[in-house]
């Protein structure tokens, strides 16, 4: 008699194991997250639980080796080469992540078209469109006669079938990886253990045949890729392509990367014929910049090894709610609060009967403390009503105490203003530039109630 197929029910949002269902998960709390998948089979040690089969011995080899170094694949798309570290490197796994309908799939066709044009060949495989769908794309953005192979296919062992055959294949792309399944899983398609499974196989294929390839996923309404979490250990490099459907600017950010930097991003500006480069982005997002209202200040920050200047936008207005408002876009809300707090405590100006919005311009989202400075300034000036000089910018970190602390990379940031036309920063008075700067004077202040005053002063 044949034995029951033990089935488990396994949260899609925390990968819990349950035995039964219900509409809760008990470890995350997600509603009706629990799929019913089998059970998978852990293979067993060799020489444990009667395994006959021990395996085989591995050559073993010593630390210092000399070994050739690779050369990567050069997409001569710059920015798409600046996040990568250098271009792709082959038999890399490369893991993109974005909301629907932001631009990664007119991304990597367009990657696809610029590879194919050098000679390589690259096979595109669409999940979730079919091939005369992806023409349509094709032909708006320009490249209709690259010589890209295409295949709607979401069958694991077909695609695999597909790769071994034939010429050597220099670039993959799976559009996307929660489309896939395998027939040695009873499971439905995008579950944990299909993704799990199809990523390990496609991955363990590109490693052996030097194959780079390039994964695209889904993201959960909380912004992470979906999926189990292993995914993105498993890959070589983890992407996120960011952008506001009300701005035409696109991110792609790199998260990790086992071959070059983190923190690096690339910027795109999505037009009627797919994505162009950015090479200059801080005089992109200063572009509509009205220097005569009050409440903004520009910041210049750093995004891995990139200086950008944006402008910080605030508007503070009389409240009748007990509670004022507090609304924050493309920063964190949890630093408002304290810059608040600190005016409030060591500056003596109070917030407590306004509404207060923030917004950081063109849809970036800045995460370094260095823009403490520019926030507080750019509060300062909405709420006493003065427009901030129009050749300023601000970058340092506040503190509890009101302390404004150093920042790294000041030459850069320097250096990206002068460029610009900017005459004057005001930064901490601690630290070093680390470089003098022509045509740029520096107004280094040690307290937030420094420029307090200071703006509380301006014309």
């Amino acid at each position: 008699m044949a034995k029951a197929v033990k089935l488990n029910y396994i949260c899609q949002s925390c990968h819990a194991t349950s035995s039964r269902w219900s509409g809760k998960c008990a470890s995350c709390g997600a509603w009706n997250s629990l799929i019913e998948e089998t059970k998978e089979k852990i293979p067993p040690v060799g020489g444990i639980s009667g395994s006959k089969s021990f395996g085989h011995k591995v050559a073993l080899e010593k630390l210092a080796h000399k070994e050739t170094a690779v050369a990567r694949i050069i997409t001569n798309l710059t920015e798409l080469d600046r996040v990568t570290g250098g271009g792709i490197v082959p038999g890399a796994a490369t893991l993109i992540g974005g909301e629907p309908g932001i631009g990664k799939s007119t991304l990597l066709l367009q990657l696809a078209a610029a590879l194919a044009s050098q000679g390589l060949r690259i096979v595109y495989f669409c999940g979730e469109e079919a091939t005369a769908q992806v023409r349509i794309r094709s032909e708006r953005l320009n490249i209709l006669n690259a010589p890209i192979e295409l295949a709607s296919e979401t069958n694991l062992g077909n695609i695999i079938a597909t790769l071994s055959n034939g010429p050597m294949v220099d670039l993959v792309i799976i559009d996307s990886i929660q489309t896939l399944w395998s027939d040695n899983i009873e499971a439905a398609p995008g579950t944990i253990s299909q993704v799990r499974a199809a990523s390990q196989t496609l991955i363990r294929f590109a490693k052996q045949k030097t194959t780079a390839l390039v994964l695209v996923g889904h993201i959960t309404k909380e912004g992470q890729i979906a999926g189990p979490k292993v995914v993105e250990h498993m890959v070589d490099t983890v992407l996120y392509f960011e952008g506001d459907r009300g701005h035409p600017f696109r991110l792609l950010r790199t998260v990790k990367n086992r071959f070059g930097a983190t923190d690096e991003i690339g910027v795109f500006e999505m037009s009627d014929s797919g994505l162009r480069q950015v090479e200059n982005p801080s005089e992109l997002f200063l572009g509509e910049r009205d220097a005569t209202a009050p409440g903004a200040a520009v910041f210049a920050g750093i995004e891995g090894t990139r200086p950008i200047l944006v402008e910080i936008q605030a508007l503070v207005a009389p409240s009748s709610l007990g509670t004022p408002r507090r609304t924050v876009v493309g920063w964190e809300s949890s630093r408002l609060s304290m810059i608040l707090a600190v005016l409030d405590a060591r500056c003596g100006i109070s917030f407590s009967q306004h509404d207060v919005y923030l917004n950081v311009a063109g849809g970036l989202k800045i995460t370094e403390p260095a823009a403490d400075l520019a926030a507080a300034a750019a509060l300062l000036s909405s709420f006493s009503g003065n427009a901030l000089p129009t050749d300023h910018i601000y970058f340092g970190e506040i503190s509890l105490s009101g302390t404004v602390r150093a920042t790294g990379h000041v030459a850069s940031r320097l250096r990206e203003a002068g460029k610009l036309g900017f005459q004057r920063a005001v930064l901490s008075s601690a630290g070093d530039t680390g470089a003098r700067v022509e045509q740029m004077k520096l107004y280094r202040i040690k307290y937030l109630k420094e420029l307090a005053v200071d703006v509380s002063t301006c014309e």
